[in-house]
């Protein structure tokens, strides 16, 4: 689904002016993203929610050339699936 995709759909079900549909998305962005980087969750109704993880450093090995490589720690997105969305979804 694309932007304008989504901003049509979006806009037929709130029955909301295109422009002002879009407003909407953009402004919910801008809170998530706020809330993501703050250290919270996005609760997202009947999917799950939006969730920023720790992954701890670790060492790899190029497959190509036999190498170690040292990937430092960092912070990742997952979202956690709601179970009624998880058995909907299998």
């Amino acid at each position: 689904m694309t932007k304008a995709e989504l901003v049509k759909t979006f806009q037929e079900a709130t029955q909301l002016p295109t422009k002002q549909a879009q407003e909407y998305l953009e402004r919910f962005g801008d809170i998530a993203a706020a809330e993501l980087l703050g250290g919270g969750e996005i609760p997202l109704p009947g999917v799950g929610k939006i969730v920023i993880r720790k992954r701890a450093a670790r060492k790899v090995r190029n497959p190509r050339t036999g190498a170690t490589i040292d990937i430092p720690a960092r912070r990742v997105l997952a979202v956690n699936l709601s179970k009624n969305f998880k058995e909907a979804f299998n």
